[in-house]
């Protein structure tokens, strides 16, 4: 409770908790507002926002309904950023934990192959991904996860080092406990924290990956995805810029929502923090 008390003395974190809930609502609802195929062809092309009630917020190059794209883009967005983001979140614990743990040549390995795929820009590293395994959104979500492992794998790791010899690691060690339920049961639930914190960085990285993605053709042309609808308004973008520019304002108000909420709990999970500050 203490902790939720802190979070909501920050206006920042509370704006970040109504925007993202606000992008929850979307796609939870999408199907009762939007019933239909928001990739099919609904009207006119190119009508702006306001010029028809039907459509709230116009039609693409194509005729389809640019409200309905976003409201269940939304929910494209989310599960990718949250699939991803699980995925990264767990192999990064795993390596991380074991490289700390054990330290020596098991944490020389791991932190080069870690290193490694730090050298290639995500987005990079993505693309050959996809190129590879192919982009039905499947694919792309867990390679989104495959990654943005490294980040949350160096920072286990610097918190189980910090850890693996405190007095009741070394106690549970005189007590004969194994080095399996040693590190799930006493060291991860007391390294977790920071990392939790760090996934809303990883969600919001994730979203942006999809997005550009898309943009460039390379996702899932089968989803109402935000990066979708921006890629194909890129090419009247001179004259009928809201096309790019509301599924732009969508990407930019989610991304800003995790972010928020992620600092939100850094500054209350670390009151400490907010002290130095």
């Amino acid at each position: 409770m203490a902790a939720f008390r802190r979070y909501l003395r920050s206006p920042a974190a509370v704006l970040g908790l109504v925007l993202l809930a606000a992008v929850i609502a979307m796609a939870l609802c999408a199907d009762l507002v939007f019933p239909r195929d928001p990739l099919a062809l609904a009207g006119r092309p190119l009508q702006w926002p306001g010029a028809n009630p039907r459509f709230w917020l116009g039609t693409d190059g194509s005729g389809r309904d640019i409200a309905a794209q976003i409201f269940h883009g939304a929910r494209v967005s989310l599960v990718i950023g949250l699939v991803a983001t699980a995925i990264a979140i767990a192999l990064g614990i795993a390596i991380g934990a074991v490289a700390g743990f054990y330290g020596g040549a098991v944490d020389t390995v791991l932190m080069r192959i870690t290193e490694a795929f730090q050298t290639l820009p995500n987005f990079i590293l993505l693309l050959v991904l996809v190129a590879v395994f192919g982009s039905d959104i499947v694919t792309v979500t867990v390679s989104i996860g495959a990654v943005s492992w490294p980040a949350p794998a160096r920072l286990t790791r610097a918190e189980v080092l910090s850890l693996r010899n405190r007095e009741f690691v070394l106690a549970c060690r005189t007590l004969g406990m194994g080095d399996l339920r040693l590190i799930l049961g006493e060291i991860l639930p007391n390294a977790l924290p920071p990392v939790i914190v760090y996934a809303s960085v990883v969600m919001a990285v994730a979203i942006l990956l999809e997005s550009a993605l898309a943009f460039l053709g390379l996702s899932d042309p089968n989803v109402a995805s935000w990066g979708n609808l921006i890629g194909t308004g890129r090419t009247v973008i001179r004259s009928e810029w809201y096309v790019s520019a509301i599924p732009g304002v969508a990407i930019l108000v989610t991304v800003l929502a995790v972010s928020l909420v992620g600092q939100g709990l850094n500054d209350a999970l670390n009151p400490r923090l907010k002290e130095r500050m």
